[in-house]
């Protein structure tokens, strides 16, 4: 678990409990070391948390104490809106919908002075002249599962062919999304432009191999490639 949401966590648990909680409880919950445990009670109380007790007795949180609300400069909250809206424009409507929580979720703890300024960027991004025609949360669902899917393809003269693919990486480029992939057809790495997919089949079947490990080889292939190239 990451340090900071193991400090959340840390801070929620004391919440609940209103008699002191001993340390080797809370270590046990959190699953770190009673070491490691004071070193997080102590960084909790520099930060301002009332975090009453000491070892042998147990540790209680006085009611009244919040984390600091999130601080960013005027760049950083730049940089975030404007990635959401990156994303917005080129996603799915899950990542659409996702993108835009996001930036609702900062903008609600940021001091009211720093709001006007996710509403207020100043940088855009162009909309994408080939969206997707396909739910790419199932690409992206069988990406994580690294799951097979079965694609309708169509090439440029508009042909149609049916693939089963190994989904590894989608692609945001400029103009288009691209869906690499390993092709049983072709025994080979593929690119699939996505606005060219017809329709995606989901399927149980899990690839063989490790998508990672997959990754590394059409990198490899790509960096290889691009270089003879050059």
């Amino acid at each position: 678990m990451p340090r900071a949401s193991r400090l959340l966590e840390l801070m929620q648990i004391l919440r609940r409990r209103r008699a002191p909680v001993s340390g080797q409880d809370l270590s046990k919950a959190l699953g770190i070391s009673i070491r490691t445990l004071y070193r997080d009670i102590a960084l909790l109380q520099e930060q301002g948390a009332e975090i009453q007790g000491e070892p042998g007795l147990g540790y209680v949180l006085r009611p009244g104490f919040t984390l600091p609300p999130m601080m960013f400069s005027v760049e950083e909250i730049e940089a975030l809106v404007l990635g959401a809206r990156w994303v917005a424009a080129r996603g799915d409507s899950r990542l659409r919908a996702a993108a835009e929580d996001v930036v609702a979720k900062i903008r609600a703890v940021l001091p009211t002075a720093m709001r006007d300024q996710v509403d207020d960027v100043m940088l855009t991004v162009p909309v994408m002249d080939a969206p997707a025609t396909v739910d790419l949360s199932v690409i992206r669902e069988a990406i994580r599962t690294e799951c097979k899917v079965t694609l309708t393809y169509r090439d440029e003269a508009g042909a149609g062919t049916r693939r089963t693919v190994w989904p590894l990486l989608i692609g945001f480029f400029d103009r288009v999304m691209v869906l690499a992939a390993w092709c049983e057809l072709r025994a080979d790495f593929r690119a699939f432009r996505i606005d060219r997919i017809a329709s995606v089949e989901p399927s149980d079947a899990r690839y063989p191999g490790r998508r990672n490990t997959l990754v590394e080889e059409w990198r490899r292939r790509q960096k290889k490639s691009t270089t003879a190239r050059n």
